[in-house]
């Protein structure tokens, strides 16, 4: 059940929400955190005391202004409550004056990073009971501004969570000499993505008892600097796609699945994956449709039923919640890249992931 909110909390909310954010980009967060002491990491905390209620009272207010009755859905309100109680304990913490404080505001901000850790399936049904209340002839996708809106929300969510995780990465002993924080300064593309590859095949397996295969082209000593586990979130997007596309489209057959083929190039301003697969390609007219939120060319996804326990809305199928390739979209334009689908219908689906590498790119700020 949605918490009542006071007027005097709302009024604060929106205060901090009409303020100014302060993006940063990825080159400075490698800078600044290749040297934790206790002085860099006292400025860290101090920036996130002011830099995170900006960024969370901003998206509460929209969760309470969205179009079509969605902010009044069960699970959407629950989302809000989420970032209504942080927003309350960032702003009830003291100033940050020492190391003392910085140890018990890197506790809180620990809290809030797990306390959140349910939002994106949350979020996707409460977009789902919408969809359920709609008219018949009105098409979820044709609603551009919840769309719009879950394109800030969860590209928001990314930047909260980055700054929050490379925080507490910062404060882990031993830390891998080309780690700094959740960066990776010399990431090698083909383990990353070799390592999303056999976790997609395992899902895949467990799902149909057999999983195509992946042929990978690339080199094995080229690295950059990137943040491994969004690398590895998008590819295991793609390749899931992929894989579950030929795997339907060849369950029958007696021919061989043909492989899906993943490319590696290095360019100067971009590193770019493609993913090709044979899976039976995307109608023209689907193609729109991709980066939208709840749209997806598989079966009905049974994780969001109307009657799950919001609590244990974690378990993940080769279906996903319908918003996989619109996040791995944002996760890509987070830090300066992109994602672009080309597709084929009677053949396959080629995914270009673009990633920039020159690391100079500021988070966009929703």
């Amino acid at each position: 059940m949605a918490t009542r909110i006071s007027k005097k909390v709302m009024e604060e909310v929106h205060q901090w929400g009409s303020m100014k954010q302060h993006g940063v980009t990825l080159k400075y967060m490698m800078e600044f955190g290749s040297n934790p002491t206790d002085k860099n990491l006292l400025l860290s905390a101090q920036f996130l005391h002011s830099e995170l209620p900006v960024r969370i009272a901003r998206r509460s207010i929209e969760l309470e202004n969205l179009p079509c009755g969605l902010s009044q859905k069960p699970a959407v309100l629950k989302v809000r409550d989420w970032y209504l109680d942080s927003f309350r304990d960032l702003r009830s913490f003291r100033e940050i004056k020492d190391m003392s404080d910085e140890k018990e505001f890197t506790k809180i901000i620990k809290a809030i990073k797990v306390r959140h850790d349910n939002v994106v399936p949350t979020m996707a049904l409460g977009v789902s009971q919408l969809k359920r209340t709609m008219n018949a002839n009105t098409a979820i996708e044709d609603h551009t501004e919840i769309h719009e809106f879950l394109d800030r929300f969860f590209l928001s969510r990314i930047g909260i969570r980055m700054l929050i995780g490379q925080h507490l990465e910062l404060h882990k002993p031993n830390p891998n000499p080309n780690c700094v924080g959740c960066i990776h300064t010399k990431m090698c593309p083909l383990d990353v993505t070799r390592n999303a590859i056999e976790d997609a095949r395992a899902m895949c397996y467990r799902e149909y008892g057999n999983a195509p295969e992946v042929t990978i082209y690339g080199d094995p000593d080229f690295t950059f600097p990137y943040v491994p586990s969004h690398l590895h979130h998008m590819v295991f997007e793609l390749v899931k796609n992929s894989l579950r596309a030929v795997q339907e489209r060849f369950m029958d057959d007696d021919r061989v699945a043909p492989p899906i083929r993943i490319i590696i190039a290095d360019g100067i301003e971009d590193v770019t994956i493609k993913i090709s697969d044979e899976g039976g390609g995307i109608p023209r007219s689907g193609l729109p449709k991709l980066f939208t939120y709840l749209y997806s060319t598989a079966r009905t996804n049974p994780l969001l039923d109307e009657d799950s326990d919001l609590g244990i809305a974690n378990t993940v199928t080769m279906a996903g919640y319908g918003h996989g390739l619109p996040i791995s979209r944002l996760y890509a334009k987070y830090f300066g890249g992109d994602l672009q689908i080309l597709s084929m219908e009677g053949y396959g689906t080629d995914a270009y992931l673009h990633l920039c590498r020159l690391g100079d790119s500021e988070e966009p700020l929703p």
